[in-house]
């Protein structure tokens, strides 16, 4: 399925806002709201960044549905469907369909460790079940599991498989997949310090969690490039640099969380295991975001 005309840019990983440990539904719809007005080009509800994790399906499902009322049609909503528990993935990725999101996030089952037929089988049941776009999301630093490029190729010939988000952090990957799948296999990298790179190698897009705190400059970044002007997307990357080294210190969504607080966006709470960032680290985002241009 060709639709990388839709699927191109800057799309925010989003955080989930929590208070008092409960979904906080108005920090939520304006933190998309925002996005949108600051020029991101996509949503990503209930990734990682969305503490997917320590959501419960009745949660998962209810922030899919605010992401894609709220966005409204302005920008295009990739929902998060992913578990290592096929049944579980078709449920999430048929309920975003009903809800209206433009296109299913589904990652490489993690903890189970599957063989590459087992999750070439994983994405064939998701794609039998949806009449959406899909895009693998392959991440082996957190699945344990490195979905191979043969078996990408393999899944990109069924009808919904549209492309990767890809946090291999192996750039020869985005040359490798374009081989063998061509222009039209949608790659949007999943990693914020070598999105550059990837776009360079041919990639689409950034599926970005810096994006959360710096909507504009990550967008500003992705425009650059699909002028062709890489002098001045270099420039953003050198403002951006320090804040992906800063909200990556500790778990990402917390980094994000802290930089949004200090954007008086929402409160910064993280459900266990995760905790909030340490002092440090906290000043070490914020240092980063002056050095950005997005904090005073």
């Amino acid at each position: 399925m060709a639709a990388n005309g839709k699927f191109r840019g800057s799309f925010t990983a989003l955080v989930t806002p929590f208070k008092n440990g409960s979904l906080d539904e108005g920090a939520f719809r304006n933190l998309v709201s925002w996005q949108i007005a600051e020029g991101s080009n996509g949503m990503v509800p209930v990734g990682t960044t969305g503490e997917s994790p320590t959501l419960t399906h009745d949660e998962h499902n209810k922030v899919v549905e605010w992401c894609v009322k709220e966005a409204s049609g302005r920008v295009p909503v990739i929902a998060g469907a992913g578990s290592n528990s096929t049944t579980e993935a078709v449920a999430l990725a048929k309920h975003a369909e009903k809800a209206g999101a433009d296109a299913v996030l589904v990652v490489t089952p993690y903890y189970n460790k599957p063989t590459q037929d087992g999750m070439y089988h994983h994405f064939k049941a998701v794609n039998d079940a949806v009449g959406i776009p899909i895009i693998i999301y392959n991440i082996p630093p957190r699945s344990v599991v490195d979905m191979s490029v043969e078996t990408m190729t393999r899944l990109f010939e069924l009808k919904n498989i549209a492309g990767v988000k890809d946090a291999t952090a192996n750039l020869a990957r985005v040359s490798q997949q374009r081989h063998a799948m061509g222009p039209d296999f949608i790659q949007m990298s999943g990693e914020d310090m070598t999105a550059l790179a990837y776009m360079a190698a041919g990639g689409h897009g950034c599926i970005s969690v810096t994006a959360n705190i710096a909507p504009k400059p990550c967008a500003d970044l992705m425009a650059a490039v699909f002028k062709g002007d890489y002098a001045g997307a270099l420039k953003i990357q050198d403002r951006l640099v320090p804040l992906h080294d800063a909200i990556f210190k500790e778990p990402g969504v917390a980094g994000a969380k802290h930089g949004l607080k200090l954007l008086g966006r929402l409160e910064e709470e993280v459900r266990p295991p995760l905790m909030p960032v340490t002092p440090l680290v906290g000043r070490a985002i914020r240092d980063a975001m002056v050095h950005a241009g997005v904090l005073n």
